[in-house]
């Protein structure tokens, strides 16, 4: 994935908004044969009822998050979005990317198992993402 991430900004470089590399970065997964979906569907549901849908950047293969950012530099709010999907769909590994002037990367471990009852999201296979 991450050799996938620098074949994009090796040939597109920084500059481009988020949509572009979010639509790229497929491609080039694809091409190493690795399978995604983008704009994956997360439903967050409390004590059963849907409260939220959100959209991830990427899923890939089924079990890791992808979060495409275009900025500046990476900053906390970035990873603490990244971190929120993981916890609410209790996947285990998040993958933050930056198409920024310096190519960077951050790879977000979920830690936290739920013991008690706690929002829950559902990542829906079936959404009206795009399958790639």
């Amino acid at each position: 994935m991450i050799g996938a991430f620098f074949d994009v900004y090796n040939e597109l470089g920084h500059g481009f908004v988020e949509s572009v590399y979010q639509r790229a970065l497929p491609i080039a997964l694809s091409q190493r044969g690795i399978a995604s979906q983008r704009e994956a569907a997360l439903r967050v549901c409390f004590r059963g009822e849907p409260v939220g849908d959100y959209r991830a950047d990427l899923l890939v293969e089924g079990r890791i998050i992808v979060e495409v950012k275009a900025a500046e530099r990476l900053v906390h709010v970035h990873e603490l979005q990244l971190l929120n999907y993981l916890r609410a769909t209790e996947l285990q590994l998040g993958l933050l990317v930056n198409f920024g002037p310096r190519a960077t990367f951050r790879r977000l471990i979920n830690t936290r198992r739920r013991t008690s009852p706690r929002p829950s999201a559902v990542v829906d296979p079936r959404s009206s993402a795009v399958p790639l």
